[in-house]
């Protein structure tokens, strides 16, 4: 199916979706593109685009100020792109949950069948907090050594907490030679060596022996590679 040229074509469809359903309908009442209303029940607001965007959501918001019930709708067959994009993904779906709207999707070419379809009706949103996220939130906080990233980069690998501690093994066996993980742990800089060391997620290390490690050639040039943040006090 064709996406749709105009705005407008998207009326019909919607218009007919809550006729059906009892209401009222009318097109351009106050600013707002759809106003429904049923008996004495607070009126139903849709707001017309070809596309989901933020002056969509801006007007949705706006709405909310004259009734809990106000839908974004957008045309159905010009939902393009990647799931992340798309006006039924789940972060779409997940902001307008987020700000109370509902969402419909509406097909004007559709033969058969209704020509709207809804994807998220308007309700007051309950936050549910994902516990095992804050914890590793917080832990990553509490165990990254001083500020080394700078915030709003891309393309920029992360100094991680796991990284850091990789370093910081680095530097114990740069100083040090071969040795095992748990002296490792003993200096009290890397309380995860034996994970580290044997994960080897950075090719850092190599094993000499059973229970013995040592300094691989990209272990040396991790050090070299990241000797600035290293002067910042990785090893405090």
């Amino acid at each position: 199916m064709a996406a749709v040229a105009a705005e407008r074509e998207l009326y019909a469809p919607v218009k007919a979706y809550l006729e059906a359903q009892g209401y009222s309908v009318k097109a351009e009442v106050k600013g707002c593109d759809v106003v429904a209303r049923r008996g004495d029940e607070p009126p139903v607001i849709v707001e017309l685009k070809k596309r989901f965007s933020l002056d969509l959501v801006l007007q949705g918001v706006d709405r909310l100020a004259l009734s809990d019930t106000v839908y974004l709708a957008v045309d159905g067959d010009g939902a393009k792109g990647g799931r992340r994009d798309r006006p039924d993904g789940r972060a779409v779906k997940k902001l307008c949950r987020r700000l109370g709207l509902g969402l419909l999707l509406v097909f004007p070419a559709r033969k058969k069948g209704a020509g709207v379809d809804v994807v998220l009706d308007p309700a007051p949103y309950k936050p549910r907090q994902n516990k095992r996220r804050i914890g590793r939130l917080l832990g990553e906080h509490a165990r990254r050594v001083g500020d080394p990233n700078v915030g709003g980069v891309t393309r920029v690998k992360i100094m991680t907490a796991y990284r850091q501690e990789a370093l910081r093994c680095c530097q114990i066996l740069r100083r040090d030679g071969k040795t095992s993980p748990k002296l490792l742990r003993a200096t009290g800089h890397a309380p995860n060596a034996g994970r580290i060391l044997q994960d080897d997620v950075y090719g850092w290390f190599e094993r000499i022996e059973r229970g013995v490690y040592g300094l691989s050639p990209n272990g040396l040039k991790a050090l070299e590679t990241y000797a600035a943040v290293l002067e910042q006090g990785i090893d405090r």
